[in-house]
C-alpha cells in the first residue's frame, strides 16, 4: 500500500526537504503542501520511470556531494580570474565529447548536472544512447585532460554509488 502511494520514496523525501527549504520557515501549511507535492509528483510521473533507481552504496553519495561542492567553489574563483584578468586571445574554449560508461540513467543525469553546475563547463547534449556527453568548457587547452578528469573525478565515483 505504502509503495503504491509513494512509488519513489527518495524523490518524495527530497521534494519535502526542498519545498520546506524554499519556503524558508516552518509552518503547518508548508508541511501539508510539501506532503501533497511529495505524493502527487511521483504518482503523476511514475509511468515515465521505467525502472526503480537503486543506490548500491548510498554512503558514498555525501562524499561525492562534498567533492562537487568544493569543485564548484574552486571553479568559481578560476572562472572569475579567467574572465576578469585574462586577455580573450588566451582563453581556449572547447567542445569536448566525453564518453560515458555509466549504465544507470540517473547516474548519467547526475554526471551531466555535475558538469553543468561546475562554473566554466556545461553539458550541452547527451547522445540518444546516453553514452556520450557533449561538454563545452570555457578554458580547456587540453580537451583530453578534461575528458580524463571527468572520468576519474566524477564518473568513477558515480559508478561506485550506482552500479553493483
Amino acid at each position: 500500500m505504502l509503495r503504491r502511494l509513494f512509488p519513489h520514496p527518495l524523490l518524495s523525501l527530497l521534494l519535502v526537504i526542498f519545498w520546506l527549504m524554499l519556503v524558508g520557515r516552518p509552518a503547518l501549511g508548508s508541511l501539508v503542501m510539501a506532503l501533497i507535492l511529495a505524493t502527487a509528483i511521483p504518482l503523476l510521473t511514475a509511468r515515465y520511470w521505467p525502472d526503480q533507481s537503486r543506490l548500491y552504496r548510498p554512503w558514498l553519495l555525501p562524499p561525492y556531494l562534498g567533492l562537487v561542492l568544493v569543485d564548484v567553489i574552486k571553479a568559481n574563483f578560476q572562472v572569475a580570474r579567467i574572465v576578469l584578468f585574462w586577455p580573450p586571445e588566451r582563453i581556449r574554449s572547447a567542445w569536448v565529447a566525453v564518453p560515458v560508461t555509466l549504465t544507470s540513467p540517473e547516474a548519467v543525469s547526475i554526471l551531466a548536472g555535475t558538469i553543468t553546475m561546475t562554473p566554466g563547463t556545461l553539458t550541452a547534449d547527451i547522445s540518444a544512447d546516453g553514452k556520450v556527453l557533449l561538454v563545452h568548457a570555457l578554458h580547456a587547452p587540453d580537451p583530453d585532460a578534461l575528458r580524463d578528469e571527468v572520468a576519474t573525478r566524477y564518473e568513477a565515483r558515480l559508478k561506485r554509488i550506482f552500479e553493483p
